[in-house]
């Protein structure tokens, strides 16, 4: 990512996940899987989802993508087709701020860390996670 390093993107994705009680895993370019019914590893669950559901296959559901501009000016939230599977664009990242060209760079990432499955960082929301 142009710029941003990981523990920028941990401290985005804590904001944005603040209060929310979920445990999540950050992927090296700023995918994040959100776990709604973690069991035993979450890095392992989420790289499961990811694997599955972070490549894209163009002309499929997996191309496809949503933008949403965050409140705070921080950049872009990318979805795809799964709805826990979310990728952050950071506002000074794209050289083009139209929905298009950030919602392809969102999926382009979401793309490397479905391919790449190298998870940096898990938030363990669990009440037994310790």
């Amino acid at each position: 990512m142009a710029g941003v390093d990981t523990e920028t993107l941990i401290d985005t994705w804590r904001r944005l996940l603040a209060g929310s009680g979920k445990t999540w895993a950050l992927f090296e370019h700023g995918t994040c899987v959100v776990l709604e019914r973690p069991t035993g590893d979450p890095a392992a669950q989420a790289t499961e989802i990811l694997r599955e559901f972070g490549p894209v296959r163009v002309g499929g559901p997996a191309g496809d993508f949503r933008v949403l501009e965050l409140n705070n000016g921080e950049g872009w939230l990318v979805t795809g087709h799964h709805p826990d599977v979310v990728t952050f664009v950071p506002l000074d990242d794209p050289a083009d701020p139209t929905h298009l060209a950030v919602g392809i760079l969102g999926r382009s990432r979401r793309d490397q860390d479905g391919t790449g499955l190298h998870v940096v960082h898990v938030e363990d929301a669990r009440p037994d996670a310790g």
